[in-house]
Parts: structure tokens; sequence; C-alpha cells
């Protein structure tokens, strides 16, 4: 597992526009601090040297095209909207092995199993477990441990997924069909294995098993993917061009 600190950087960040900045302006990325400072709302050169590496390595990194035709797609159309921040969640959480694993331990435990909330000190025992076979958290201060804890809750909040400010709340999540369709793309695009129903993405999808399946063989459905069901095994093959998908599924 690669450890990082990026949960800390990204919970803290003020300004979401530098996301669409530093996407939409490749150039920018390898500027000087000073040339960056003066496109964005924060207020000194230190604060961007902070920030762009979380944003680029943890957000804005792409392991596969599909992947990124994607979020293009979301970005040129919505800009940093809910249905764009939460495909951000899903990129991070692809790109960064903190934010999986305590997205697997934390929130989707409490999120599957109908709580409503989750407690800075329930973040903070899943670290200090990890600690516990991790060389890279060994080095952790006391104080960074539990400035993770907090900012993990504070960015699924930017993310979208918890509201509140002491005592977040889980949101509740449905995922639009234009949303469900990018999701599927999403997963065939990253998932380790074809058969879907093994993929540790698939808690991604916010709904039950049965729910999720429920939903995806629904006629409506059937334009954008084909689909092999057999019980155990689930193949998906996405019929239709991730830089096309647009026109279908935003359609006025």
């Amino acid at each position: 597992m690669n450890i990082n600190t990026d949960i800390n950087l990204l919970g803290g960040l003020p300004d979401w526009n530098l996301i669409t900045l530093f996407y939409q302006n490749t150039e920018l990325a390898t500027k000087s601090v000073d040339q960056i400072h003066t496109y964005t709302g924060l207020k000194t050169a230190r604060s961007v040297t902070r920030f762009r590496k979380a944003i680029i390595s943890t957000l804005l990194r792409f392991q596969f095209e599909e992947a990124e035709k994607l979020f293009s797609i979301l970005l040129r159309l919505k800009g940093i909207d809910s249905d764009t921040r939460l495909y951000l969640f899903w990129n991070a959480s692809f790109n960064n092995d903190l934010l999986h694993y305590l997205n697997s331990h934390v929130f989707f435990p409490a999120l599957y199993s109908g709580r409503v909330s989750i407690s800075k000190s329930e973040t903070e025992s899943c670290l200090r477990e990890l600690r516990q076979s991790s060389d890279e958290l060994r080095s952790w201060s006391e104080y960074t441990l539990t400035l993770t804890a907090s900012k993990y809750l504070t960015l699924l909040k930017k993310f979208g997924l918890m509201e509140g400010s002491i005592n977040k709340k889980i949101n509740t999540i449905y995922l639009s069909d234009a949303m469900m369709a990018i999701y599927i793309y999403w997963l065939a695009a990253v998932s380790e294995m074809p058969n879907l129903l093994k993929s540790r993405w698939l808690q991604y999808s916010f709904m039950e098993r049965e729910s999720f399946l429920a939903r995806i063989t629904q006629k409506k459905f059937a334009r954008y993917f084909s689909l092999v069901y057999t019980g155990d095994r689930l193949n998906i093959e996405p019929l239709i061009p991730s830089e096309e998908l647009h026109e279908i599924i935003f359609k006025p």
C-alpha cells in the first residue's frame, strides 16, 4: 500500500476551481508557483505549492484513457458540480490507496449497514489498526494521524457524500441514469477482472448487489452496454465510445 498525506491537503482545499485550472491548462502544472498564484483564489504561492501535488496525483491522474474521457465529459458539460465531484471521488479512490482503504473499512461499512453518521474516532481507530502493519503509518505522529481522520471526513463532505460540521451525517446517494451509465463505463475500465461481481470497485455504486443487478438489467440501459449475468458472474461490454456517451446521456 502506497500511503501519503494527500487526504489532509485535499480535505483542506478551499478552492476546487484549481482542479479545473490544472486539468484544462496542462502547462500550468509545470509553471512556477508565482505564475499559478495569479490564476487562483489562494492567497499565497506557498498555498499553491501545498495543493498542487495532491490535486495532480490523487484527483487528476488517470491510469486508463477511458476513465479520463469520462471525466472530461463531466467537466466540460457540468463543471465542478455534484456529479463531477462524485466522479472525482471514484477516481481519487482508485489513485489513493489510503483513501480506498478508509472507504472500505469505515465509510462503506457504515453506509451499507444503514447508519446515518460516522465519528472521527472511528476513523482514528481504523488508522491506528492499520499503523500496526504499515511502515509508512508508523512514522506518522499522533497529530498527523488524528488530522487525517478529521480531514478524511471533511473530504467526503467535499465529495458530496456527507454533510454537517462537527457531527457529519451520511448523505443519501442515488445515481441518476446518466451517472449510472458513467459509473458502469468507469467500472468496466478500472476493474482488474472481467467478472465485475468480484471487483473491489462494485461497492462504489452505493447500492447493495441485488439492487445494483436489478437496476443495470433495466431495458433503458441496454443502449449503453451489453451484459451477461449468470448468477455468479457479471460481464459488461460498453457499446458506445466514451467520448460520444454525452450525446446520449446528457441529451436535452
